[in-house]
């Protein structure tokens, strides 16, 4: 399973939309595009393994594996980029402005009831990371 994350960049932050199979899943913010730097970036585009995730602060979430030059980068609530996100990224309901959005638990509910039963299945789960229309191609 290959969920496509596909994103658009501003000086004051990363939008993005979630796909699966072509269908819409949910919207996304991110920090801008600084160059990979740990905590004030969102991270490099490319194809990263999803990992069930849970700690006090967030509860259920997820962890993308093996990004580059950075750790512990995590799919969690949050509803502005810049106040609560470190380089991770926020599934959000919609978009209220650049790097800003809403109703982020609810969201990051419907991304974890798709991801969640296949991870228990032992099936590996996927986030492309694009900001290329060519999987609209197929």
């Amino acid at each position: 399973m290959v969920f496509v994350l596909h994103r658009t960049y501003f000086p004051e932050g990363t939008q993005g939309m979630v796909f699966l199979n072509g269908l819409f899943i949910c919207y996304t913010i991110e920090l801008p595009w600084i160059q990979n730097k740990a905590n004030i970036s969102c991270v490099p585009e490319g194809l990263y393994t999803l990992q069930k995730r849970y700690s006090n602060k967030f509860k259920h979430h997820l962890h993308l594996k093996n990004v580059v030059g950075r750790s512990l980068i995590l799919i969690h609530p949050a509803n502005d980029a810049k106040k609560e996100l470190e380089g991770c990224i926020a599934p959000v309901s919609y978009h209220t402005g650049i790097g800003k959005g809403n109703s982020s638990r609810k969201a990051l509910n419907k991304l974890t009831a798709l991801v969640f039963p296949v991870l228990a299945k032992n099936t590996q789960v996927q986030l492309k990371i694009t900001s290329s229309l060519s999987y609209f191609k197929n």
